[in-house]
């Protein structure tokens, strides 16, 4: 069945309260487990994965509504109780009953475990040495102190972001000022302007507004404006870095994670990071990324010399977007403004869906009826080829005041199979795009429609899992370099000559993208590819440094993105650029000393879907395979075994180079 969230019932006064009561029943039934001294799988290990499973779908909806819908009592109520959790977990992960009881399960069980089993409880032998099980009780209580100024700190990173995010707006009074920019866009920050009662047009300092600006605004001075607001939130080069400015906690951060590591012997975060993923060391993942980088460095250069060349002169960091998109218009003759009537977001949303369903047989229905949260979200139901019910998804799409920004799937309940008792997998599904402005529906650039695909990619490895042990079905327990696998194998379908007319049909008339259209989109694919690829190997070797150099100030966290930004980079941006204050990925959220996470599932999603270019990209044998050898699997195998099982090899790093046109 599925165990869906009571959103209306959650009151933030409630909240603290309940997650105290909830986990002082979790001690009070581990100290009875432990007592009874019933060492067996089905006596301990069943148990704690009901209380783990019951705790996690508890908190889940909290955590997401402070994402979605944040207010000042929700805030209060969550960073409330982050120190109580984050207690929780580590006296679980650091009790030295239960770490020898697991040990002796997998040695007295193993043999006749299955290999599910045997890897949860690997897993959770790893995770008890990286707990610092094994630590006298001075340094096991100073690791409970670290995680729970972690996770306050992260918090606060996170809030300064969005803070700092809603406190800024352009109030536009001049119509000259607007030139350039796509009609929904005006027509939405006249709607904001006329909400508050003002004249002319408000915007916003949110994603679709500032991508907008960016690519399509005329006026060089609107497009530094909110350049520089966007790279400097939350930062001492922002608006009220006396409330926002993350530079401190950016430091205490790192230094936190660095002393985490070194007390369980590793000697840096990077090394202690490691630990859980397919990359062996630091020097194996510096390594690959600098041989990437050695390979699209010299083509971006390329494309940088080419893009001055159209502008006719030097560009800064505010212009490269914008004359990107006229070189590109006037290359292709075509537009992401151009190409948005034809991607409505509901054709797209349900030729996703049919994609999905050739693939795997499955069908998505929207169901009604169900408690939601915000009048945008919708919900969704997932039933295998014999009507049965496999799992179901929130869908919140739209940009608004008081939710986070980017796009993520996550986990609102995690598959179950324990005795009689069965939870089917729900997830959320959340992007920020520009919502429908009067009678208009929202209408999506082609690279919003590759961001819901990649997150969509995330919800099918949550939902089509067959694994039942919570803690490592779905995404669960998935070495975090794998986890982008599905998700960045899924946005290949994006752009394929057989999937773009199930997802186009233009808002006036439903006619699908003329062929013509599709040629020149298609050509756009590997369109300043090297540019796009040094940008995200800036931020993964940034990432990687910090976290095994340790710097103990911004400033010197600055330095560190300096250097690697003149080994890399091709565009510099200007000196008040404060990118990292804002780096949520890595200072607030699971990518720390993982962020090259991307580039390398990037191979492996390359190579994938290779077999699908090879054998017909709905091939129903070989998305069986992928189904059968990667989403269905969890946490449950090593990643390189299942890719291996999938493929019939190795990755290799081939099909990605030519995917982004740096094959040459």
């Amino acid at each position: 069945m599925l165990e869906l969230p009571n959103f209306s019932s959650i009151r933030p006064d409630k909240i603290e309260p309940t997650i105290r009561s909830l986990l002082d029943e979790n001690r009070a039934q581990l100290a009875r487990l432990l007592q009874e001294g019933a060492n067996t799988w089905d006596t301990l290990v069943v148990p704690l994965e009901e209380m783990q499973h019951r705790l996690a779908r508890t908190w889940s909806p909290i955590s997401h509504m402070n994402g979605v819908v944040n207010t000042e009592e929700l805030r209060t109520a969550y960073n409330a109780c982050l120190p109580l959790l984050t207690a929780w977990h580590t006296e679980l992960s650091q009790n030295e009953r239960l770490y020898k009881a697991y040990s002796s399960i997998l040695e007295n069980e193993g043999a006749r475990l299955s290999p599910a089993q045997r890897k949860l409880l690997e897993h959770a032998l790893r995770d008890f040495r990286l707990s610092g099980v094994a630590l006298p009780p001075e340094r096991k209580e100073r690791f409970r102190a670290l995680m729970e100024q972690l996770a306050t700190l992260q918090s606060k990173f996170d809030e300064n972001v969005l803070d700092a995010t809603n406190a800024w707006s352009k109030h536009i009074r001049d119509e000259r000022e607007l030139a350039g920019l796509p009609a929904p866009i005006v027509e939405r920050a006249r709607s904001t302007a006329a909400a508050r009662n003002e004249d002319g047009w408000l915007f916003t300092l949110d994603a679709p507004n500032y991508q907008a600006v960016m690519m399509h605004a005329d006026s060089e001075s609107l497009r530094k404006e909110f350049y520089t607001a966007w790279v400097t939130r939350a930062s001492d080069q922002g608006w009220s870095p006396e409330r926002w400015d993350n530079s401190s906690l950016m430091a205490e951060i790192l230094a936190l994670r660095r002393e985490l590591a070194t007390l369980v012997g590793f000697p840096t975060y990077a090394d202690y990071s490691l630990a859980t993923k397919m990359a062996r060391s630091v020097a194996e993942v510096r390594s690959f990324l600098e041989e990437l980088a050695a390979r699209a460095r010299p083509v971006a250069q390329r494309e940088l010399e080419e893009l001055e060349r159209f502008a006719g002169r030097k560009l800064e960091a505010w212009d490269i977007a914008y004359y990107g998109e006229r070189l590109k218009r006037e290359r292709f003759d075509v537009s992401d403004e151009a190409l948005r009537p034809y991607f409505p977001l509901d054709k797209v949303l349900n030729g996703m869906f049919r994609v999905a369903e050739k693939l795997y047989d499955i069908r998505i229905v929207p169901r009604d009826g169900v408690d939601i949260y915000h009048p945008d979200v919708k919900f969704y139901d997932i039933l295998d080829a014999d009507g049965s019910l496999r799992g179901g998804f929130f869908v919140d799409l739209y940009a608004r005041p008081k939710k986070r920004g980017g796009a993520w799937m996550d986990e609102c309940v995690g598959r179950k199979r324990l005795g009689s008792s069965t939870t089917l997998p729900v997830a959320y599904l959340v992007c920020n795009f520009m919502p429908p402005v009067g009678s208009k529906p929202s209408l999506l650039t082609h690279s919003e429609v590759v961001t819901m695909f990649h997150e969509f990619g995330h919800g099918l490895h949550h939902m089509l899992t067959r694994v039942d042990y919570p803690s490592i079905a779905g995404i669960n327990g998935v070495a975090w370099d794998a986890v982008e696998l599905p998700s960045q194998f899924m946005e290949n379908f994006a752009w394929r000559p057989e999937v773009l007319p199930l997802i186009s049909g233009h808002v006036d008339t439903g006619e699908p993208l003329p062929e013509e259209y599709l040629a020149r989109l298609l050509g756009t694919r590997t369109f300043q590819a090297g540019m796009q690829t040094v940008r995200q190997l800036e931020f993964a070797l940034f990432d990687l440094r910090i976290h095994s150099e340790s710097p103990d100030s911004a400033e010197a966290i600055g330095r560190i993105l300096d250097e690697v930004r003149r080994d890399v980079a091709v565009v510099m941006p200007p000196a008040f650029n404060r990118f990292a204050h804002s780096f949520q990925h890595i200072f607030s959220g699971g990518y720390a000393a993982g962020y090259y996470s991307y580039k390398w599932a990037e191979v492996l999603a390359a190579d994938a879907f290779s077999a699908f270019e090879e054998q017909g990209i709905f091939n129903r044998d070989v998305a069986r395979r992928f189904l059968a050898s990667i989403l269905e699997q969890g946490g449950s195998r090593d990643p390189m075994e299942a890719f291996v099982e999938f493929r019939g090899r190795k990755p290799q790093i081939e099909p990605l180079l030519k995917q982004l046109g740096l094959a040459a």
